[in-house]
């Protein structure tokens, strides 16, 4: 049994050293420090995400279902196009229909279609939906001060200017 255990820890020490390894050698696998930058953000906002997802599991609600709450409870009682809910997304979902369908269910929303231009639907978010969100806004902020915390307000703010130079912000888009 002694024996097994010294095998577990070696494979696990083998194990760790690969990975000091690899993150020392991944360096070397960008074309630039650009490269490497971007990547670093979009493993970021991934681990972010998985994050806000599982803080979000017990309300039953993705990040997507959350955010297109969040921009409804922005908008005020007069709601949104469903077209504008969708351009405002974080992640821009190609069917806010079938998104709406989900929180109308839950009785969070309410869909109308507009009187002078039938094309247009706008969405509203319900007081089940306000009351949902409050529900989530305390452990929400808790979640952002603990996650963001230990920056400091100069070095977040700095950090917001980053992204949104990353973002191109102020400027034209950029084309690939």
């Amino acid at each position: 049994m002694r024996h097994l255990k010294m095998l577990v820890m070696t494979n696990d020490n083998e194990k760790m050293e690969k990975n000091a390894q690899t993150q020392t050698n991944s360096r070397k696998l960008f074309f630039s420090l650009e490269q490497e930058a971007f990547i670093a953000i979009l493993r970021t906002a991934d681990q972010l995400d998985l994050r806000i997802t599982e803080l979000l599991k017990p309300y039953n609600l993705s990040p997507t279902q959350f955010n297109a709450l969040r921009i409804l409870r922005g908008a005020g009682q007069s709601g949104l196009p469903c077209s504008e809910v969708g351009e405002r997304m974080i992640h821009h979902d190609p069917d806010i229909t079938r998104l709406m369908d989900r929180l109308e269910k839950r009785g969070l929303v309410q869909r109308r279609r507009d009187q002078k231009d039938r094309r247009v639907i706008t969405a509203r978010i319900l007081p089940a939906g306000l009351d949902l969100l409050r529900t989530i806004d305390q452990p929400l902020e808790e979640f952002h001060r603990r996650v963001m915390s230990n920056m400091g307000e100069q070095r977040l703010k700095s950090l917001m200017h980053l992204l949104e130079l990353a973002r191109g912000v102020g400027r034209a888009s950029v084309s690939p």
